[in-house]
């Protein structure tokens, strides 16, 4: 048996940290029942490009769910969920706070049909607070907490952040490891409970460091002057000859000197501390004078903790990764094509047993109800 199996997880969110979250149950598991908007269902079924019906985004945050497409806002809702929520162990919502209390599903409503619920709501700044109501996306949390002003292109301006870190190190991953906390606290007490899961606040420990240096010893990063914000040679990318880049990270020492070996650094450069700026542009000089092919022929096999940056369809190709099974799972649309699943941070002994599994058309459990509740 999978660690979840028999929880019957309620899916009321939308777009990426809550379904992820889902997802993530599901994987270990749990049965997810997607409750979707009437006539439309979840935005981002509706995302570019396709694969099948519905966006490939959806399809594989999606894997294995179900979907009962509902106007929340319709007199027959609460009789319609009722016996759903009763049999419930875990209620996800998405939405901005006051919106499921409007709807009579907020936590004390439903805590009455079902005391051992546990319920999970995912949002920017939380359940209350000054910005508890306000419109935001993953860049503003990242924004706001000072993440994103540790980055700095050639021109100094902060870059684009290619992970939506708060959405899922802020968002969905806190949110299933409060979920999975509650439900073993039920199993001492019996209750359920509410949790609320701030995204924007989840962000702060990604910066741990940044906090740590500027609370204890007054030195506050700024983008190209710390350790992990490419002031220091030792943690930093350099590019090659033929327009690829080297991510080089021989933090400990150890790792250091054998990169200076490698690179045939002189001895004046090798000890960083007097002046890294210039330690820095020696090795970005040694390693732009050849081919990334030279570079990855030169560190494979030494400890140096440098790698040539790849692209994503290359990561996919890599043979560690497959050895490791990373994508031997797979989504199904509803014509035969599959892809692969995206990878989910359990572990394969927890996993549900399934290789390929499809994803819910919009409603196609409505006709069940009965037998889903």
């Amino acid at each position: 048996m999978t660690p979840l199996e028999g929880t019957r997880v309620l899916d009321f969110t939308t777009l990426l940290p809550g379904p992820l979250a889902t997802l993530i149950l599901a994987e270990a598991g749990a049965r997810v029942i997607k409750i979707e908007r009437h006539g439309r269902g979840d935005e981002m079924r509706s995302y570019e490009p396709k694969f099948g019906t519905d966006s490939v985004n959806f399809a594989l945050l999606n894997r294995g769910k179900e979907s009962l497409e509902v106007d929340l806002k319709s007199p027959e809702a609460g009789a319609l969920l009722r016996p759903l929520i009763e049999r419930a162990d875990v209620l996800v919502e998405q939405f901005r706070p006051g919106v499921m209390k409007r709807l009579g599903l907020d936590y004390n409503a439903v805590a009455e049909i079902n005391p051992r619920l546990v319920y999970c709501s995912i949002s920017g700044y939380g359940k209350e607070g000054p910005r508890a109501g306000v419109a935001a996306h993953d860049l503003n949390y990242v924004s706001e907490t000072g993440l994103l002003g540790l980055t700095a292109g050639p021109d100094g301006a902060p870059v684009l952040p290619q992970a939506l870190i708060a959405d899922i190190g802020g968002g969905a991953y806190p949110a299933v490891m409060n979920i999975l906390l509650a439900l073993l606290e039920r199993e001492r007490t019996g209750e359920g409970a509410y949790l609320d899961v701030s995204m924007s606040e989840n962000v702060f420990t990604f910066l741990y460091w940044a906090i740590g240096n500027g609370t204890a010893g007054g030195e506050w990063p700024e983008p190209g002057n710390d350790l992990l914000t490419g002031g220091s040679p030792r943690y930093n990318i350099y590019r090659t000859a033929d327009g690829h880049y080297v991510a080089a990270a021989p933090l400990e020492e150890k790792f250091w000197r054998r990169f200076c070996d490698i690179l045939g650094l002189e001895e004046t450069s090798r000890d960083d501390s007097r002046d890294p700026g210039a330690t820095k542009t020696a090795i970005a000089e040694r390693i732009a004078s050849l081919p990334a092919d030279h570079w990855r022929e030169r560190f494979e096999g030494e400890d140096v903790c440098c790698t040539v940056v790849r692209g994503v369809r290359e990561a996919l190709e890599d043979e560690h990764f497959k050895a490791r099974g990373v994508f031997d799972r797979s989504v199904e649309d509803g014509d035969g094509r599959e892809i692969p699943a995206l990878p989910l941070p359990v572990v394969p002994g927890f996993r549900r047993p399934e290789l390929r599994l499809g994803y819910p058309a919009l409603g196609e459990d409505n006709a069940s109800l009965e037998e889903v509740g």
